[in-house]
């Protein structure tokens, strides 16, 4: 039956469904690839065996001794060299194709549902357990690992077009900005001794979460151990690491530690960018601390900064994270698993790492300075608390505010979803017949026409320039929107439900996601900079107004960087 028939038959359409219904299935090519679309079954796959939400990133991981053959005629043969075993037997669909049997004997027969099955992936369920298989034949992943060169200049470029003075812009500090970003990258993800250095503070950020589950365990019992619902896992093991990692940054701000590791990575970026001191140390504050914390450190500065130097502050702040959500991160991305726990952790201090001196070379292209600097790079002497105990006293006030801050933002986000869901799905997709047509196209991954399906479709374009596998763009598409949209905590909490349903299973597509997920710029950051910094500096309060809009897209920028120079030196 033709999907658009219905069209015909019911009301005289909007003039505004059409238009929309013309750009939505123009843009449906770049979901195809994610579809279930069997026509790719028949083909060699190897093995990577993987439980719901853990991916393997290391080669000598990949199972690429044991493989299966489907065939067209319904026999099927595997392979297990490391064991001389092969297996011949039977395969056939069961209701309709969302699963698959095989049969390898007559007195044995083996269901799995089918999850996803594409050119690349094939990804089977059976019970509990999750297969992931990629194509024997896949020759998708040379393009992709150097499709981030061509997304580094055009988002350069980007940034290039909305800049307040083009002829203004020193060129030296976007090519040394980029070289350290990628100088960062490579060190700590390829130098061995670097990368085993921050494997141990990846460890020691484990270790903490475990401290945290036993804090968790005395107050509210057995509720931690229940890990069947996401409620419960956000509720009693996610936000109390907040608590806990606000608390501690606050004794270390309070010893003094923190404030001589700042130092040290703002004098790096002051010394190969030439950028002033105060615009230095937010960009490394803000790689430990909160886009409203890291203005304290430069507290006497900030009434005399330039609009430059502001547009620096700004847009460090969006492109990184703070210690206490990073935390929450990485209980989301690693689940309960160490291991991975500790993969997700490097990455995420890497990706803010990357993001200080990409923040401060594209706040620059935005908006070039033409004033002259104040080179000093004293920190504040401020401290937080008289004592240790007040320090940890009021690192755990702040900690409790900010969790309850992120579970309302949560809770209010998430249901707004809904109701936007509710309305394009009823009020547009049903009339256009568009329902029908998105759910037939995604293999049933969308149900129908809905906010995900259409921030997939409006950032799949990004997903592609920083290096996404095609058959991921529009999940990842969608990632990107909601944390512009909305807010990289409700980004991650979806990448954590994609992974774990086995949705989303490439390894370079979670881990580029990872990237370019981590940073605050999104819209409300906007309002939280001009009400935190405006607060400090009341001065400034026009200009950040002015200047909040190009901070998020600076912050943007920035995250994309990293996530595409992640991407190619992964590869």
């Amino acid at each position: 039956m033709n999907p658009l028939r219905p069209i015909q038959t019911r009301r005289k359409l909007n003039p505004i469904f059409f238009f929309i219904s013309i750009f939505l299935i123009s843009t449906i090519p770049f979901s195809y690839s994610a579809n279930l679309d069997v026509d790719h079954l028949y083909q060699q796959w190897n093995f990577m065996p993987s439980q719901a939400g853990k991916i393997n990133v290391s080669k000598s991981q990949a199972i690429d001794f044991m493989s299966i053959q489907f065939n067209s005629d319904g026999n099927y043969l595997y392979i297990n060299e490391k064991k001389k075993e092969e297996v011949r037997g039977k395969w056939r669909y069961i209701d309709s194709i969302s699963s698959i049997a095989l049969i390898p004997s007559a007195n044995t027969i083996r269901v799995f549902q089918i999850i996803k099955c594409n050119r690349k992936e094939l990804v089977l369920k059976n019970d509990q357990n999750g297969f992931v298989l990629q194509a024997a034949n896949d020759t998708t992943g040379l393009l992709s690992d150097y499709r981030g060169i061509l997304g580094i200049f055009i988002l350069i470029f980007f940034a290039y077009l909305i800049s307040n003075n083009k002829r203004g812009i020193n060129w030296r500090i976007p090519l040394v900005g980029l070289s350290l970003q990628i100088i960062f990258a490579f060190c700590i993800l390829k130098v061995g001794f670097i990368r085993a250095g921050f494997g141990y503070i990846s460890s020691f950020f484990v270790q903490l979460l475990a401290f945290t589950d036993e804090g968790s365990k005395f107050v509210f019992g057995s509720l931690v151990e229940n890990t069947d619902s996401f409620g419960i896992i956000f509720a009693f093991k996610i936000l109390p690491t907040v608590i806990f990692f606000s608390a501690f940054t606050s004794l270390l701000y309070y010893f003094g530690i923190l404030q001589k590791i700042v130092w040290l990575f703002a004098w790096i970026m002051r010394k190969a960018m030439s950028l002033s001191g105060a615009e230095s140390l937010a960009a490394a504050s803000n790689i430990f601390i909160g886009q409203t914390e890291a203005p304290l450190v430069i507290k006497p500065y900030l009434e005399k900064m330039t609009k430059s130097e502001m547009m620096a502050l700004m847009t460090g702040g969006m492109a990184t994270i703070a210690g206490g959500v990073l935390a929450a991160y990485i209980g989301f991305l690693g689940g309960s698993d160490p291991e991975q726990q500790k993969l997700f952790a490097t990455h995420l201090l890497t990706a803010s790492i990357m993001n200080a001196p990409a923040a401060l070379f594209i706040a620059k292209i935005l908006f070039p300075e033409t004033e002259k600097i104040n080179p000093d790079l004293t920190v504040s002497k401020e401290v937080v608390g008289s004592n240790v105990l007040d320090s940890l006293a009021r690192g755990t006030t702040d900690g409790l505010k900010l969790a309850v801050n992120v579970g309302a933002m949560l809770l209010v986000f998430t249901a707004f979803m809904a109701l936007l869901n509710y309305i394009v799905f009823h009020w547009i997709g049903s009339p256009t017949g568009l329902n029908e047509i998105i759910a037939e196209r995604s293999g049933g991954q969308y149900e129908g026409l809905n906010m995900q399906y259409l921030l997939g479709m409006i950032f799949a374009p990004v997903a592609w320039l920083i290096g996404i596998p095609n058959v991921d763009l529009v999940m990842v598409g969608q990632l990107l929107g909601e944390k512009t949209i909305l807010n990289e905590f409700y980004a991650y909490a979806s990448m954590s439900e994609l992974k774990n349903s086995l949705l989303l299973t490439d390894p370079k597509s979670i881990i580029i996601t990872t990237y370019a997920l981590c940073g605050f710029a999104n819209f409300a950051s906007i309002g939280i900079q001009i009400g935190g910094i405006g607060a400090l500096a009341p001065g400034q309060r026009k200009n950040l107004a002015k200047l909040g809009l190009k901070a998020l897209f600076g912050g943007t920028i920035a995250s994309l960087l990293s996530a595409s120079i992640a991407g190619m030196i992964i590869g």
